[in-house]
């Protein structure tokens, strides 16, 4: 067998390791194992794996590869599930799954609306969150920190940015816990029995809540209010038109929290294992910031993106044929060497952070500064509040292969402090 046979069988192994769902909890080795081989060809899924950081950041910045990852099947499926009578907007493609010149233009349209200023003018909001959700939780000797509180934190910031009404934030909830399966490509277009799958009618019932949002916004704009600030967005004549406009607010619905509920989560759990660094974050809260970009570095809440390849092109050894699919494999891209020196340590005292959390070049996340903002007081919070916390087990992962996380993170304390960031 030649050399090359090798390298693409001991990556097809590898990958078949990777998604093994007993590997969630540490997937750290294997992406050692696959950086090791360089970029390595997969035939039998037509697609390139890529796990080193260099070659993750040039390929991100690289115009040959596209965005729209439903041209490597030639339409897209998932347009063929909706029942007639879902709302047009659901056949809009998300911006983030676009190219120049549609992507330019639409983030450029919601860049306008989605300012410096209107995530700086959340902080005190998004304080008193934490505080009344560690206030609820530190009630009892033990809590889920998954439950009450890394994950009905994010929920509430992003529904009260785009004016939901709290009364409906478990309706979010909900839908967005069906679409993240679509996100993570846990979703076939149909499930094995040939039935709809569930994240269809989670999509369609969203859509129409955001248009009959968007009619009331409409008729009765609001002021600091998301929706009312997207509708108004200019870029000299342009604006979004209805449909760009229902699909973007779905999309910061569910891409506006469930990455963070998981940036909170990894970041209480590294913390609790290094209890060293949660001491000085208890001490002092300006850490903060530091100690957030090393849990996007060491554990990142989204772990790869897939472009495809909008041309034929060679990337390191390897010829990649026009529409191969490209995995990057950013968790592991962090973890290398080359990037970041001993990076199987969490350190928040590192001189330098090489991350590919949010992405880069074009395509780089627009929620980043609220992901942040959010992973800040989050961490700080809970170092500050919760007294002697300690994992009651280690946690359980979810199915997730992309949007990694825990399931459940339950920890017990021996009490509250009575500082409160608010």
């Amino acid at each position: 067998m030649s050399e090359a046979h090798d390298k693409e069988m001991s990556g097809f192994q590898l990958i078949g390791k990777l998604l093994d769902p007993a590997s969630r909890a540490d997937p750290y080795p294997i992406y050692a194992d696959l950086r090791g081989l360089g970029p390595v060809w997969i035939e039998e899924m037509s697609t390139l794996v890529v796990a080193r950081y260099g070659e993750c950041e040039t390929l991100l910045r690289d115009p040959r590869l596209s965005a729209e990852r439903w041209r490597r099947n030639g339409a897209d499926q998932a347009d063929r599930l909706y029942p007639p009578d879902a709302p047009s907007s659901v056949h809009q493609p998300w911006f983030l799954s676009q190219d120049p010149p549609d992507h330019t233009r639409l983030r450029r349209l919601v860049s306008s609306a989605f300012t410096a200023r209107t995530i700086a003018r959340m902080e005190p909001s998004i304080t008193r969150l934490v505080d009344d959700l560690l206030d609820r939780a530190l009630e009892r000797d033990t809590f889920d920190v998954l439950t009450d509180f890394a994950y009905p934190l994010p929920v509430a910031v992003i529904c009260r940015m785009l004016g939901v009404p709290v009364a409906d934030e478990p309706l979010f909830q909900q839908w967005s816990a069906q679409l993240t399966r679509l996100v993570d490509g846990l979703s076939n277009a149909t499930d094995a029995d040939g039935e709809t799958p569930e994240w269809v009618p989670g999509m369609t019932e969203m859509h129409r809540y955001v248009n009959e949002l968007i009619a009331e916004r409409r008729t009765s704009p609001r002021k600091d209010d998301l929706i009312s600030d997207l509708i108004a967005a200019k870029d000299g004549a342009d604006a979004l038109n209805h449909d760009e406009l229902v699909s973007t607010i779905v999309l910061l619905l569910v891409a506006g929290h469930e990455t963070t509920v998981n940036l909170i989560a990894n970041g209480v759990l590294a913390l609790l294992r290094h209890p060293h660094h949660l001491a000085a974050l208890s001490a002092d809260p300006n850490l903060a910031p530091a100690v957030v970009e090393e849990i996007l570095r060491y554990d990142p809440p989204v772990q790869l993106t897939a472009r495809i390849a909008a041309e034929d092109m060679r990337i390191g050894e390897v010829d990649v044929p026009k529409l191969s699919m490209i995995i990057l494999l950013l968790a592991s891209a962090q973890r290398d060497p080359g990037a970041n020196p001993d990076p199987d340590s969490f350190n928040p005292h590192r001189t330098q952070v090489r991350h590919l959390a949010f992405g880069f070049g074009p395509h780089f996340c627009l929620g980043a500064p609220l992901a942040r903002l959010e992973g800040r007081l989050a961490l700080a919070g809970f170092a500050q509040r919760v007294q002697n916390p300690r994992l009651i087990a280690d946690p359980p992962y979810r199915e997730h292969l992309n949007l990694r996380g825990v399931s459940e993170l339950r920890i017990a304390h021996t009490g509250a402090s009575r500082h409160r960031a608010g």
